[in-house]
């Protein structure tokens, strides 16, 4: 799927020279957690999100130093902060450097940013316009759609022990070698050695996920490594 698949596509904004009340009340009157800044010319300046809000002089919230720490910090890294804390204006709070993807971008793009910069949303962009924008909610939602769009046929043993067994083999974590699957009347049975505990619940997971399963039984054993103790599949 590309960002344009799920975007939203009315994208609340507000300008650089409104004020950081503005920014608030727009936020709470949409039900949102943060608002694209864009100029008079259409041009994207930055995001203002509920971050932005948490420290401010009007709820005494602003962050405290020590005398230390203000002196390692130095006086420009401390006037920002001021201006971050006591500004009005939303061009004084906002974050200017912003991420964003274009409409045809994959949402593997989307999530690796909004992972490695934890942030909730990516503004979409069409040259230096925004189009729209992905948010965190976008994500569930498409995911809920995808879920309920299409209910799997469910598959007979053969073919559910076979697409189990090709499930694994695509994973450099399953121990396809030691482990065997035996299935019947839609029940799976697991059998072999773990070489990791942590694999007996990607295990049941990979079998869960294919239609016509009905219920999983685990019998597959570990053996610590440092005692030699047999750890088996913990009671249903």
């Amino acid at each position: 799927m590309k960002a344009m698949d799920v975007m939203t596509r009315d994208v609340v904004s507000i300008g650089p020279d409104a004020s950081v009340l503005e920014a608030v009340r727009l936020m709470l009157q949409h039900k949102i957690s943060g608002l694209p800044v864009i100029d008079a010319s259409g041009k994207l300046q930055g995001v203002v999100t509920e971050g932005d809000f948490l420290r401010r002089a009007e709820t005494g919230t602003e962050r405290k130093r020590s005398r230390l720490v203000e002196f390692l910090l130095g006086p420009g890294r401390l006037a920002t902060d001021y201006v971050h804390t006591t500004g009005r204006k939303v061009s004084e709070v906002m974050t200017p450097d912003v991420e964003t993807v274009t409409e045809d971008d994959p949402l593997e793009k989307v999530v690796h940013l909004m992972e490695r910069h934890r942030i909730k949303r990516v503004p979409v962009m069409r040259g230096d316009n925004v189009i729209g924008i992905v948010t965190r909610a976008n994500l569930m939602r498409a995911l809920a759609s995808l879920a309920l769009a299409e209910e799997p046929v469910a598959a007979g043993d053969s073919a559910i022990r076979e697409r189990l067994l090709a499930e694994l083999k695509k994973q450099h974590w399953a121990p396809v070698g030691l482990i065997d699957v035996v299935v019947k009347d839609g029940v799976v049975k697991l059998s072999g050695a773990l070489t990791d505990e942590r694999e007996r619940q990607a295990i049941r997971v990979a079998a869960e996920n294919i239609a016509g399963v009905k219920k999983v039984e685990d019998h597959l054993i570990w053996i610590e490594p440092n005692t030699g103790v047999i750890v088996e599949a913990p009671g249903d």
